[in-house]
């Protein structure tokens, strides 16, 4: 059984900066698409950014150039980088993984790690 296990969150100032991680146990190797969606109280859950295990990478339109993902495969470790954060990224932050190639909808996700808080202080 996968399991994902989110950290790196926590309380920063705007335009601070904050690494996420997300680890994967017992290995990466078999994810074919991770991805990070984020939940704001009272919203629902929304996509953030999507990397496949070729290195393909898909972000929110709204977040491109702010936020990087990317994936260690050698330390079964998915991250975030996220700068320039503002008061609207505060949310709580998930990692998700598939098996799957061209997962597309949050539903389609096998596996969920338990977020990490991000609250961004104005």
């Amino acid at each position: 059984q996968v399991q994902l296990v989110e950290s790196g969150g926590g309380l920063v100032q705007a335009g601070g900066s904050l690494t996420l991680s997300c680890i994967v146990s017992p290995s990466i190797g078999s994810l074919n698409t991770m991805a990070w969606y984020r939940q704001g109280p009272g919203n629902r859950r929304d996509f953030v950014a999507r990397i496949g295990s070729g290195g393909q990478i898909k972000y929110l339109d709204s977040l491109k150039g702010r936020f990087t993902i990317s994936r260690d495969n050698g330390k079964n470790t998915m991250y975030l980088q996220m700068n320039g954060l503002k008061p609207e990224d505060t949310a709580a932050y998930y990692c998700t993984a598939s098996h799957r190639a061209g997962i597309r909808e949050a539903l389609e996700y096998e596996y969920w790690g338990q977020g990490t808080q991000v609250t961004v202080s104005s």
